[in-house]
């Protein structure tokens, strides 16, 4: 039977093992409110375990706990809102090509697949994700028919097809970015240009709406699930060079390259300007950013600071305000 520590155990822990001077008890509230397993252990790296915060007080643990926290409370309700208003500019750019309905999407626009020449690796690559996605959003349909939930439901009892809206109102966003990934390249297009996305230098192919889906859902289900994001860790993959350079030329900043939280917020203060959001609310959003991480910056090591926010964090920040 294994033996677990009381807070206080836990106390003496973090002083005798990690050389963390932690005592009193307002650090013990902190502690307990924070936990050591989600807290201490969630933040005591930057982006790799081996990269370890050399913390000196449980301040400091507090502190970056707290940071992440408030970034969450910032980044939650405008990845909701993104991903709200992707889908919608989507189904308006896909009702004016046609009806509105998945058998007639399916046969006619996630076609990507006919480009290639038949049987090659890229034909059965692409044919296999189109019916992967048939499965996936089946799966959907299926699973909230059976919690009974009304967007799927009433259809199926009033003996209707299933609209195409009511299908994106229950798909998550990664299974929404495979969508797009299927559609034919005219049909990409047509969405990029409607969201005021498309240029000739950096969207041939229309694959810059995909790109940044697949981006920002890493970031999106790590705050819906209460995951570490201050330094990134959820990011699984390096965006392509077309996205980076993309938002490197609409936005004028230098750099982008996603190892870091401010990245993330480039990209979503963009999406937000292009969604119509209000230069005040812009504005005020990078103010709340740049407060939290000078609340950050009082409480940690200046290197520890530059760690996990970047050497061009305000270069950053001061040239976001400019693109506003």
């Amino acid at each position: 039977m294994v033996k677990g520590k009381t807070t206080n155990g836990l106390m003496r822990h973090l002083r005798d093992k990690h050389g963390i001077e932690i005592s009193g008890s307002k650090q013990k509230r902190d502690l307990l409110n924070i936990g050591y397993y989600h807290g201490y252990k969630g933040y005591r790296f930057i982006g790799r375990a081996s990269h370890q915060i050399a913390y000196t007080n449980f301040n400091e643990v507090v502190g970056v706990y707290e940071f992440d926290t408030n970034l969450k409370t910032i980044l939650y309700p405008r990845i909701m809102f993104i991903e709200t208003a992707l889908k919608n500019y989507t189904l308006n750019t896909l009702i004016g090509i046609g009806p509105a309905d998945f058998d007639f999407v399916f046969s006619h626009l996630l076609n990507d697949y006919k480009k290639e020449n038949t049987g090659n690796s890229k034909y059965r690559d692409k044919m296999k994700k189109r019916l992967d996605l048939r499965n996936k959003i089946n799966q959907q349909i299926s699973y909230n028919y059976s919690e009974q939930k009304a967007v799927i439901s009433h259809f199926f009892h009033n003996n209707k097809p299933i609209p195409l809206w009511a299908i994106f109102e229950v798909i998550n966003l990664g299974e929404f970015g495979f969508f797009l990934q299927c559609l034919n390249q005219d049909t990409r297009i047509a969405i990029a240009r409607d969201l005021n996305m498309h240029t000739t230098n950096h969207n041939q192919n229309g694959r810059i709406v995909e790109d940044i889906i697949f981006l920002i859902k890493e970031l999106r289900n790590a705050v819906a699930h209460n995951s570490v994001v201050f330094d990134c860790r959820f990011k699984k993959m390096n965006p392509p060079a077309r996205l980076k350079e993309y938002l490197q030329s609409e936005t004028k900043i230098t750099n982008i390259t996603f190892d870091t939280i401010v990245d993330y917020f480039i990209i979503l203060i963009f999406l937000l300007k292009q969604l119509s959001v209000t230069k005040i609310e812009l504005k005020q959003i990078v103010r709340m950013f740049y407060t939290e991480s000078e609340k950050l910056r009082s409480t940690i090591p200046i290197p520890v600071h530059t760690s996990i926010m970047g050497s061009d964090f305000r270069n950053k920040v001061n040239n976001l305000i400019n693109y506003l």
